[in-house]
């Protein structure tokens, strides 16, 4: 089913793109829609598992689909990480109905990609990395997603901004587009030559920013973001980046103030006694006006496993919490044997 709705969808694009006048050359037509046919079968579907009793199936569920794209020849797949975080089974479905096997070869907590290595060939050609920053917000570019609900529309860029993400994330640079896409888990964004520019990760109700009309959009992780750590997560499964502290924390930004959203099962901040509510008015002293300056704050303080002091306020009384935090990845199950 994938494949054929993608194929009607490519094709009506292909159309539209031929009567788009006399300025598009019939060359770059050409160029386009190989780009774009290369792209398109270059993505597949992502299902995955989690182990028991793991800690993430509580917010993502134990099941969970989305997308994935071929960047190597050898069956490499690059997708958002929460799709196959704590994931015991990983499957990949291509166009053609398979059911393909695979494995996870690392999570990035610092970027939130994650790489998948199938165990059988799969032989699909792998999609060419391209540059985000060259990309304007007049360009036309595409989202690709795959799986049973594959599908592809037209997008536009309209913002290139740093996100801060309430589950201790943040990227300096993401992109954010427009129409969104519900499907977006792991769904990839292409340009017009068919080169991979980003790996789709929210929806989002602020894609123009801060100070700007509520405009809903999608936010993809930025390609350029891979390039320099690719081989370390061959190597080792994570960046060096990601081996920084962790609360176990959901927080929310409101008019300068940071308040705790959700405290995680068994994390450091559920030990030290956090609660749904709590502000956090200061970390080791330091000013908390942002969730972007309590995370830079976190991280750049120290080892990852390290005593952090929070000042709080609950219920307009001030307290300090102290809160021992954790490498985030000593907090992730794996499957056995792995």
């Amino acid at each position: 089913m994938g494949r054929v709705v993608r194929t009607i969808l490519f094709w009506a694009w292909a159309w539209a793109l031929a009567c788009s006048g006399p300025t598009v050359l019939a060359a770059e037509e050409a160029a386009s829609s190989q780009g774009i046919k290369r792209a398109s079968d270059a993505v597949v579907g992502v299902l995955a598992v989690a182990v028991d009793n793991a800690n993430s199936s509580a917010t993502l569920g134990a099941v969970r689909q989305g997308s994935g794209v071929v960047i190597g020849a050898d069956g490499l797949v690059l997708t958002i990480g929460y799709l196959i975080l704590e994931a015991d089974q990983v499957l990949l479905l291509p166009d053609d109905g398979r059911r393909v096997p695979a494995r996870v070869v690392g999570y990035d907590v610092a970027t939130g990609f994650g790489l998948i290595k199938s165990l059988i060939p799969l032989d699909l050609p792998a999609a060419p990395l391209g540059e985000p920053a060259t990309v304007g917000d007049n360009d036309t570019l595409l989202v690709i997603s795959g799986g049973e609900g594959a599908g592809i529309s037209m997008a536009r860029r309209v913002s290139q901004r740093p996100f801060s993400g309430y589950w201790e994330y943040h990227l300096d640079h993401a992109l954010f587009t427009v129409p969104p896409r519900t499907d977006h888990s792991g769904a990839a964004l292409f340009n017009l030559q068919g080169e991979l520019l980003g790996v789709g990760s929210l929806v989002v109700s602020d894609a123009l920013g801060p100070d700007q009309p509520s405009v809903a959009g999608n936010m993809f992780v930025p390609i350029d973001l891979l390039k320099p750590i690719l081989d370390e997560l061959l190597a080792q499964g994570r960046s060096t980046q990601s081996k920084r502290a962790w609360m176990g924390v959901n927080c929310i930004e409101l008019g300068g103030e940071v308040r705790v959203l959700r405290v995680n099962r068994a994390g450091p901040a559920e030990a030290a006694g956090l609660r749904p509510g709590d502000q956090i008015v200061r970390i080791d002293g330091q000013a908390v006006d942002s969730l972007q300056t309590l995370w830079h704050r976190l991280w750049g303080g120290g080892a990852p496993e390290r005593d952090v002091s929070l000042d709080i306020l609950r219920d307009g009384r001030s307290m300090r919490v102290p809160l021992h935090t954790v490498d985030r990845q000593t907090t992730i199950k794996q499957p056995e044997g792995t």
